[in-house]
This record gives structure tokens, sequence and C-alpha cells, in this order.
């Protein structure tokens, strides 16, 4: 299982992420055996990267300072060979966030797109979709036709979440169905999301093919949680449990 390789990887991701979710992406790593750091000062990034495995690029609550950080990092991370995700939440609420967005993908070179359809609408200039501050939204959108598109412009994998997810490589297309709808009523769990996906990115074998067992694998984690959970609170907290087991267990 593609998270127990996780756990015997032991990859250290470096995570420039947004403040509401770093301490819940940093247990979830810490959950399958993957080491966080969440180091964003500009002065330190570039040789904070130089470490890492794995750099993600999470946009949540960016800001001027935290830019100019992403772009180091993820430049050094190209100069290092070492993958860059970018996380592009809430892409399409502001034109802050879309000249952010669009200026890392032009600057760095950018290996994985984790994105929901909302935030796919914005990266594809849709303009037939009408986002919800962070949120998906709703709208009409061929994700299939949107996400190959993104995937062959920026020469990248791109992965869509939602009740179905899409992975695609802008040639091959694979879906993923199941999971649970309380994962989206807690914050943080489609950034640790990114988070898992930047170290499965560190790992051997068809990148896609390994994508495909996680987010699979993340779909049956929140139907295991939901059955465990009380309620939204601790469903929270039975998610990373559950991410600890799979990644000892299985």
């Amino acid at each position: 299982m593609i998270i127990q390789k996780i756990r015997q990887s032991q990859p250290l991701v470096h995570c420039i992420t947004n403040y509401v979710v770093a301490n819940f992406t940093a247990n979830g790593l810490l959950a399958v055996g993957a080491s966080p750091v969440m180091a964003d000062e500009l002065e330190e990034v570039k040789e904070m990267v130089a470490l890492a495995d794995a750099l993600l690029l999470n946009i949540g609550t960016i800001n001027t300072r935290t830019y100019e950080s992403m772009i180091v990092a993820g430049k050094e991370a190209n100069r290092k060979g070492i993958p860059v995700v970018l996380d592009p939440v809430g892409v399409g609420a502001t034109s802050f966030r879309q000249t952010v967005a669009f200026n890392i993908l032009e600057h760095v070179k950018i290996a994985l797109i984790r994105c929901n359809i909302g935030e796919l609408a914005a990266l594809g200039q849709s303009d037939s979709w009408q986002v919800k501050g962070v949120d998906s939204g709703s709208g009409e959108l061929d994700v299939i036709a949107t996400a190959k598109s993104l995937a062959l412009k920026y020469d990248c994998l791109v992965v869509v979440t939602g009740v179905k997810d899409v992975i695609t490589d802008g040639s091959r297309v694979i879906k993923i169905t199941g999971g649970n709808r309380q994962i989206t009523e807690v914050t943080g769990t489609g950034c640790l999301l990114g988070a898992l996906t930047a170290a499965v990115f560190t790992l051997e074998g068809d990148k896609v093919n390994n994508l495909q067992q996680l987010l699979a694998s993340y779909k049956e984690i929140a139907e295991v949680a939901s059955e465990k959970a009380d309620g939204l609170g601790s469903f929270q907290i039975e998610l990373l449990n559950q991410l600890n087991q799979y990644s000892m267990e299985r």
C-alpha cells in the first residue's frame, strides 16, 4: 500500500502552507511516517528546501511575504530536482490569488497541481463557474478536458478532488470514487491531501499509479473515520488515527 511506503521512505516534506491548517498538515504527515517542516521565512527557505525531498506550496492564506518565499523555495527546489506540488487554495476568489498562482506556475516548474473543481475552473480561466470564497463553488465545467489542458500547458500532473477524484497527465485519465462527505466539513483535509501527494511524489514507481493508490486510500480512510467518529471533532482525530493505522498495518 502506498501510504505504508511513505512510512518506509520517511520523506522530509517542506510545506509553505496556510496557517489555518499548518498543525493538522504536520500531524497528518507525521501520522504516516513523513517528516514535516513548516518554514516560510524568506531568509531560510532556500536552505531548508535543499534539505527536503518534496516541496508543497499552498496559497490558502497567501501574503506578499510568503509569496516571495514560495518563489525562492520553488526555484531552489527546481535547481535541486526536488518535486514541487502547488495547492492553489481559493485561487478564483480574488485577483491577487490568481496573480500569485499564475506567477508561481510561470516561474516554478510544478510537478503536480492539486485542486478542487472551482480552483481548476479558475486556473483554466473558465467564466462559467462561480466560486464561493475558498470553497469549490458551483457552475458548469468539463473537468476532464480542463484538467488535461492544464496538465499539458504546464507539463505536470493534475489532481482534481471532489465526489469523484480525477488524475491526469494530459493523456491518461483516472477517476476515483468513494469517500465520505464529512471530509469536506473539516478544515484542512484537502490541504493535508496536498501534502500527502508531495510525500508520494518522492516514491519510486509510476507517479499516476502512486497517486491513484493514495486517493483511493484517502477516500477509504474517510469512510472508516466517519464510521468510528461521533461527530466532526472526533472525525478529524479519527482521520489521523486511520492514516497512522493504514501506514503501519496494511
